[in-house]
């Protein structure tokens, strides 16, 4: 399918608009293993996903691919079930699933699809070569018959040191998948990394270094709680997210262009101050009368003092 036609499909604009289960604390757990896998000259391998839903977390851990590897994603999508009880899962947990929705929305973010098996995960063994993979991300069949045989492939194609992930290892829905994880523990050598409310981290190898440098991690992140807790003979993290804040995730093609800032209005300009009214003139203060004068005005009869008034005036 052309990525024009899978724009015309979906066109998620971010990762967030593709339907899935795949929260934050999660998303930082598949950042730091495949980051750290990355950033390891020795650790080298492909990567695998058993069921895929939409593409949530499969687009975030195509972003993780390197020249060379292969990632790989296996899932019935559209193809008939191999029994009758799959068949009535997929039907009512996965009704509108569709190879072509996964298409649509992988190429949103990437510009090639991954390797994709359109079969159930018993095949995984006969597609993916033995001691390959270093990541593995297993959230297909809840059915306790399907999820052993999931474990069981994970173990033939896990390189050293690979890290397994099973969803749902928890969830009233689904107890099949509890029993066949934790069995696989008790009995097969599978040991657990760490927890969070939906996956557990696990790995076929010795897991205490990673244990170790996790620990390390969790110390210096505010929006994680943890505790470790000794479990089948050996320490577990816990991990609480309600407070993660997710890492950078991938970005879509088709990403809603940022708004442009909202116009900024000049600001006006002051009006100028109104000049000061002037000060009303002053009367000129009369001269105060001589004392000559003043007694020449109480004794003289008027008409003599109109008489000198007249004169001074005209001179």
């Amino acid at each position: 399918m052309s990525q024009d036609s899978a724009a015309a499909l979906t066109a998620p604009t971010r990762l967030e608009d593709v339907k899935g289960w795949f929260w934050a604390v999660d998303q930082l757990l598949f950042d730091w293993f495949l980051k750290k896998q990355n950033g390891d000259p020795d650790t080298r391998g492909d990567l695998l996903e058993m069921g895929a839903y939409m593409g949530k977390s499969a687009i975030l851990i195509g972003s993780y691919l390197q020249p060379g590897e292969r990632f790989t994603v296996c899932d019935l999508f559209d193809a008939p079930a191999p029994d009758a009880s799959n068949l009535v899962e997929m039907k009512t947990s996965y009704s509108t699933l569709t190879r072509r929705a996964f298409e649509a929305n992988y190429l949103a973010f990437h510009d090639e699809l991954p390797t994709i098996v359109m079969a159930p995960t018993s095949v995984v063994t006969d597609e993916v070569k033995a001691d390959s993979c270093r990541f593995i991300h297993i959230d297909a069949s809840h059915l306790y018959e399907h999820v052993h045989g999931d474990i069981a492939a994970s173990r033939a194609v896990a390189t050293e040191g690979a890290v397994v992930v099973f969803d749902d290892y928890r969830s009233e829905h689904c107890p099949g998948v509890a029993a066949a994880v934790w069995g696989a523990v008790a009995r097969d050598g599978l040991q657990v990394i760490c927890v969070t409310g939906s996956k557990l981290y696990a790995t076929w190898s010795d897991a205490e270094p990673l244990r170790e440098e996790m620990l390390a991690w969790l110390a210096t992140r505010e929006d994680l709680w943890h505790g470790v807790e000794e479990v089948a003979g050996a320490p577990l993290i816990r991990i609480g997210g309600k407070r993660a804040i997710a890492p950078a995730l991938p970005q879509s093609r088709y990403k809603a262009p940022e708004p442009a800032p909202a116009p900024v209005a000049p600001k006006p300009t002051p009006a100028p101050a109104p000049k000061p009214a002037p000060k009303p003139a002053v009367a000129a203060a009369r001269r105060p009368q001589s004392k000559v004068r003043k007694l020449a005005k109480d004794v003289l009869p008027p008409i003599v003092t109109r008489a000198i008034v007249a004169q001074r005036r005209s001179r």
